[in-house]
């Protein structure tokens, strides 16, 4: 129920976050944000449309095909969120915070990486293009942040080609940059590490691994100045699970030696989601 509130929250905050780095960093400089927000505020320079209604249109599409392929939680999240930004956009004020528009560029791209990487972090997104980086993280092993970064260049070089100025396409691709590390920051999932575990209590802990949808690999070791046999478990697991995993072998075997190590890359069967 608490896990539940805090999701709930998050999304809320995010969104707020979100929503402030729109409209007193970015819109006020005529900068983009990535994605479908950027599509809709390049819509919005150019056209008497609102920012904030064709931020929630485009969206649509993608979250019926999110529904699809991405489960319920997620895109119900997703909605919420994409709801959130869009009525906080009709409320906070266009406003310049800063009137430089490089610091602008990277605060509001701080704030918007903030927002959506916390969406991400209670399992949501913040719609549009997260959702694609989502699709394409569960199937290929990127971060998102740069999966959002790629598909953003069409975008920078629409806002270049219209408005005829480079500073602004510049800028909003550094604004984009930016968004993409905070939100690979706040959402760490994409990051793998190795446990290796030597422990006496194997079979307690093992039962409370497995109950994880992570695969532990048991390998019979001994000491080399003890030469005692003890059970090694192997397992691979993400940052964001770290924690959690940590406390699982704290309360079943203080004494356990864990050595834990960054993993480049995972071949074969690993759950992604």
């Amino acid at each position: 129920m608490i896990k539940q509130i805090w999701s709930y929250l998050a999304i809320l905050f995010g969104g707020i976050v979100i929503a402030c780095g729109f409209n007193l960093f970015l819109i006020p400089h005529h900068l983009l944000s990535g994605g479908v927000s950027g599509l809709a505020m390049l819509i919005g320079y150019f056209s008497p449309f609102n920012i904030s209604v064709m931020y929630f249109v485009l969206n649509i599409p993608i979250l019926i095909a999110g529904w699809i392929k991405l489960g319920k939680r997620f895109i119900w999240f997703s909605i919420l969120s994409v709801i959130v930004v869009t009525l906080l956009l009709e409320f906070i004020p266009v406003k310049a915070v800063a009137s430089d528009m490089l610091l602008s560029a990277v605060f509001g791209g701080v704030l918007v990486g903030l927002g959506g990487g916390l969406s991400f972090r209670v399992g949501g997104s913040t719609g549009g293009f997260d959702i694609i980086g989502s699709l394409v993280t569960r199937y290929r092993d990127f971060p998102v942040g740069n999966v959002l970064v790629g598909m953003n260049t069409l975008v920078i070089l629409a806002v270049a080609y219209m408005e005829e100025d480079w500073n602004l396409a510049l800028a909003s691709m550094l604004s984009i940059y930016v968004t993409g590390k905070i939100i690979d920051l706040v959402h760490i999932s994409h990051i793998k590490v190795t446990l290796f575990i030597v422990t006496d209590q194997t079979e307690a802990l093992l039962e409370k691994l497995l109950k994880r949808p992570r695969g532990v690999t048991k390998i019979k070791t001994e000491g080399a100045f003890s030469h005692k046999e003890k059970d090694m478990l192997m397992t691979v697991t993400t940052r964001y699970e770290l924690a959690e995993l940590k406390t699982i072998i704290t309360e079943t075997d203080p004494e356990a030696f864990v050595n834990v190590v960054e993993t480049v890359t995972v071949m074969g069967q690993f759950r992604r989601s």
